[in-house]
């Protein structure tokens, strides 16, 4: 095995769980989160030679923000409901209604918003990092950041959004 390929199966080895996360909260059910990181995967390895040498996870990162935010709008203009899968694990009934209660919300905004939301807040990315995987301005993300934790603050009620996220994050 080259080099190469064994230094792409470590990348994989090693952040696929966080990925998946990535995946899962761009687009909120499981299934279509696996097709995201495995397509995500596939470019990345096709450009394999260019993307190891800087930082490969915010080029994964964008794929996966990309594709859904691709699938959404092809999503909408077809009018697609996607089904919804269940977790597999067993959690507190509390951490499952909370969860259950921001996916949905998640699932309400925008592609664009939802892919800020998720870089700037669970990944905790700051505003240069996510503005660069987006491939917008700095102002972009803070605007489309503003207006997304409106619209979850109206959907969740006046509770802190922000402690909701932090809540469901662990």
């Amino acid at each position: 095995m080259s080099d190469e390929v064994q230094d792409f199966g470590a990348f994989v080895a090693t952040r696929a769980t966080t990925l998946l996360r990535v995946a899962y909260l761009a687009c909120g059910d499981r299934a279509e989160a696996e097709d995201l990181l495995q397509t995500a995967l596939e470019r990345t390895y096709r450009n394999w030679d260019r993307v190891r040498r800087d930082s490969p996870e915010p080029y994964v990162r964008r794929v996966i923000v990309n594709a859904a935010i691709s699938r959404a709008r092809r999503r909408a203009i077809l009018n697609i409901i996607p089904m919804r899968v269940p977790p597999e694990t067993a959690a507190r009934s509390t951490d499952v209604d909370l969860r259950h209660v921001l996916m949905t919300a998640l699932r309400g905004l925008p592609p664009r918003q939802r892919a800020v939301i998720v870089l700037r807040y669970w990944e905790d990315l700051s505003e240069t990092q996510t503005a660069e995987i987006l491939g917008c301005t700095v102002g972009t993300v803070k605007s489309q950041a503003s207006k997304a934790m409106a619209k979850l603050r109206t959907a969740l009620g006046e509770t802190s959004v922000e402690g909701v996220i932090g809540n469901a994050r662990a």
